[in-house]
Parts: structure tokens; C-alpha cells; sequence
């Protein structure tokens, strides 16, 4: 039997619709590093849904990339990024950040999320320290939309985190690696248009919404990082070959699918939870998107590894753990319905 892969939602290939445009166009020739029609009708589609027609558009082939060359663009070299502790830069990027030369500044999330009284808190904390001048000055915050645990930020979460942000000259940035399934989400209340007005800088994920490989960062007003493009070529993350990341955000953001295309998703991540709840699993909490965290014991971990692949997440304690199922664009009722036979049935 073929174990159910439902580890991560990057783990198929594209969206049809990108595979057949870029099957369409593979023998056209086409100017380098996203100079193209495509590239520029892709971020033209962009700006429109982001309702932001001055914005700056560049597309990055990955997340830790797009993080990589904003935050370092963005920062001093005496300053640091401020993070949930379980952002996807403090922990899953094998330390980019301190890298390039900045320190990440965490912040005990709660299920993912900080708020801005916490952000307060660390800059009063900041300037209230008579030796501040000898510590790593907090100069940006970084979220994602959704959360490392598929939490969402509210719109008047973003809204009270914004006011904060610009009352110390913070630019916020966020983090959109699986934003589709953010929009998908019936909790939702954010939308691109929310994100272009509150953030200084973010991205759109397509690597795990529905294309091979590829991220458009969003910048509103050009005038924040001159240079940008510059920017992204000396720190290696420029394709030469960037219509290929054109092509796909042309096709998400063709008649609104990204606005779409997490929404099966979001309806079999559901009927996965009720699944687990029904035959006696216990949620780590209920995220309203993509992503499944449960708590199983040790000694079924083996068994479940047999079948279906899934992500370790934390000990929970010291007889059961907390692991993580992922639905993506790609699932299928077909997956789902075999998962829930094995959760059922054999675990």
C-alpha cells in the first residue's frame, strides 16, 4: 500500500493550470531575471488584487530566500528582527537571519501570534535600559499569515501591531508562505488589500499554494528599499531564468484562483479533525487552516509511520507526541478518505 503523504503542503508538483501554461510557452524565448511580458503582467494582476498600484513586485524563488533578502534589506547592521519564538526565521531556516548579520529577537508566541503589547513591551524594555546602546536594537517585526501553528492574525490584531510598528519606526513585515490557506480559511477576516495598507513588506507564497516553486514580495511604497531588485542579485536569489515564476503568479492571479484555491484544503483539514476527535485523538488546539496537530502516544507512532507521512512538531510528554497532518491545494477526497480509514482503523 502507498503511504498517504500528508507531511507538508509542498509535496506535488503545480497547479494544472501552470503546468499546461508552462508546458505552452517552454520553446519561447524570453528576456532574462523576470524582464518579460509575463513577469510584468503577473505583477500587474498582483497590484490589482492588493488593490496597490504603485507597489513593488519581485518574485523570489523561496521562502527562506524572500525572508532572507528583506530582512536584510530592511535592517541596520546594529539592529534585529522581532519574532514570535516559533517563527519560521527563528527556527526552520538553519539561522539565514544571524547569517546575513542580524539577530532574531523572539517573543513567547501564543499559539504562533504575538501582539502588539508585547511589541511595546520589548521596545519600552529597550529604551528604559540605561546600556541599550550596547544591545541589538529591535528594527523590524516579522508575523506570518498564517502562523507556524495555522493560527490567523485578525484584522484589528494587524491594525493595533501596525500603530505600534510605526510609533517606533518599525517596518512590519509578513510572512505569506501558506497565505492562501489564510484566505481560504473561514475565520479569516484579512484580506491582500489589508496586508498592502498595514505592512511595509510582505509575500505571497506559491510554493505551497499551487506552484512548483516561487514567492512575490510585495513591497506598497518602492521608495522603502531602493534598490531592491539590486539587492536581491548580490544576495543570490535572482532566477535567470524569471519568467518561469511568472508564468505561475500569472496563472494564481488569473480570475482570482488564489483567492480560491486553498478552500479544498481548509474543507478536508476539517473532515480530517473530526475524524481524529471522533475516534478519541485529542487536538493540540484547533487550527482554522491547513494544518492538523494532535497528540498521539509514542507507541503508535510506528504504526502510523507504516501507512501515512507525516511532520513531528514537539514532545507533548513523556509517553505521546504532537505530529502534524497538512492538507494542501492538491489533496484529494480520495486522500483523505484513506487517512481517516487508517486513523480509524489501524492507530
Amino acid at each position: 500500500m502507498e503511504k498517504i503523504m500528508m507531511a507538508s503542503d509542498y509535496q506535488c508538483g503545480a497547479y494544472p493550470t501552470i503546468l499546461e501554461a508552462m508546458a505552452k510557452t517552454n520553446l519561447q524565448a524570453r528576456a532574462g531575471y523576470g524582464m518579460d511580458e509575463i513577469c510584468a503582467r503577473a505583477k500587474e494582476r498582483i497590484r490589482k488584487a492588493c488593490d496597490c498600484e504603485k507597489a513593488e513586485v519581485e518574485f523570489l524563488s523561496g521562502g527562506t530566500q524572500a525572508n532572507a533578502v528583506v530582512i536584510g534589506a530592511l535592517l541596520k547592521s546594529y539592529q534585529g528582527v522581532i519574532s514570535a519564538d516559533s517563527g519560521h526565521v527563528s527556527v526552520h531556516e538553519a539561522g539565514a537571519i544571524e547569517h546575513g548579520g542580524h539577530k532574531v529577537l523572539t517573543i513567547k508566541g501564543k499559539l504562533g501570534k504575538i501582539s502588539a503589547d508585547q511589541i511595546e513591551t520589548m521596545m519600552q524594555d529597550y529604551y528604559n535600559d540605561g546600556n541599550h546602546d550596547h544591545i541589538v536594537m529591535p528594527g523590524m517585526v516579522y508575523l506570518s499569515q498564517p502562523t507556524e501553528f495555522g493560527t490567523l492574525y485578525s484584522k484589528q490584531e494587524l491594525e493595533d501591531i501596525s500603530v505600534v510598528c510605526h510609533r517606533y519606526h518599525l517596518p512590519l513585515y509578513v510572512d505569506g508562505a501558506r497565505l492562501a490557506y489564510a484566505l481560504a480559511a473561514k475565520e479569516n477576516d484579512v484580506t491582500l488589500s489589508d496586508l498592502a495598507r498595514l505592512c511595509d513588506a510582505f509575500y505571497i507564497g506559491g510554493t505551497k499554494c499551487g506552484a512548483f516553486i516561487g514567492e512575490a514580495v510585495v513591497i506598497p511604497n518602492p521608495d522603502l528599499i531602493p534598490h531592491f531588485f539590486t539587492i536581491i542579485k548580490q544576495d543570490g536569489a535572482l532566477l535567470a531564468k524569471g519568467w518561469l515564476l511568472g508564468i505561475q503568479f500569472d496563472e494564481l492571479f488569473k480570475d482570482d484562483l488564489y483567492m480560491h484555491i486553498g478552500e479544498n484544503a481548509i474543507r478536508y483539514a476539517e473532515q480530517i479533525k473530526q475524524e481524529l476527535v471522533k475516534d478519541g485523538y485529542q487536538l493540540y488546539f484547533d487550527s482554522p487552516t491547513n494544518q492538523i496537530f494532535f497528540i498521539i502516544a509514542n507507541d503508535k507512532l510506528e504504526k502510523l509511520g507504516e501507512k501515512a507521512v507525516y511532520s513531528y512538531m514537539e514532545k507533548y510528554d513523556e509517553t505521546h507526541t504532537v505530529v502534524r497532518f497538512a492538507t494542501s491545494w492538491s489533496t484529494t477526497k480520495e486522500d483523505v478518505d484513506k487517512l481517516c480509514k487508517i486513523i480509524r482503523e489501524n492507530v
